[in-house]
């Protein structure tokens, strides 16, 4: 069920939607079974064909990110991964976002608070490259200085299926366990 009161959630202009326990069994479904059809889908949630189609249209537009995101950019031979933390001048914040979005190797740019003003995820061939990656990183107008975080090992993937199992459920946040 969409927000009445949705605003665009990022400049491409995708609304805001709230996800309910069906849309939470269709994703969870697709997890398992990325290329499942919607007559798949529906037999395999015992839901009408026509309402998992417009569930899937709805999630695409609102919900679902590019399938890009499941590449392994090891595999396209950048095995290192870095963060780099990139102060900026605040008026040319647009600028620096084009400026970025021109280096293939920047993965994903995030405005943020704290120490620095984004963070940069970015992949390389190697430490040689990832400096050469860094320097162009500085090198754009804007970008006061940088700080550059390299991912040693991934402790917990990305993931979103708890959260979906949640929703599916219908349970409320739980409380975190305390940790010793």
């Amino acid at each position: 069920m969409e927000d009445i009161d949705a605003v665009d959630s990022t400049r491409r202009g995708r609304r805001r939607m709230v996800a309910d326990a069906l849309d939470a069994k269709i994703l969870l479904a697709l997890v398992a079974a990325p290329r499942s059809t919607i007559a798949g889908l529906a037999h395999r949630l015992s839901v009408a064909r026509n309402t998992v189609h417009a569930r899937v249209k709805r999630l695409e537009e609102g919900a679902l990110h590019p399938s890009d995101h499941r590449i392994d950019t090891a595999a396209l031979g950048y095995p290192l991964r870095a963060y780099v933390l990139a102060n900026l001048k605040q008026r040319r914040l647009d600028d620096v976002g084009e400026a970025l979005a021109q280096i293939p190797e920047v993965l994903e740019v995030i405005g943020i608070t704290g120490p620095g003003d984004t963070l940069i995820q970015v992949v390389a061939r190697d430490a040689d490259d990832l400096y050469r990656i860094a320097g162009r990183i500085l090198a754009i107008p804007g970008v006061k200085r940088t700080r550059t975080l390299i991912s040693m090992r991934t402790m917990v993937p990305y993931r979103v299926s708890p959260l979906l199992v949640r929703l599916r459920e219908g349970r409320r946040m739980e409380a975190s366990p305390e940790v010793d």
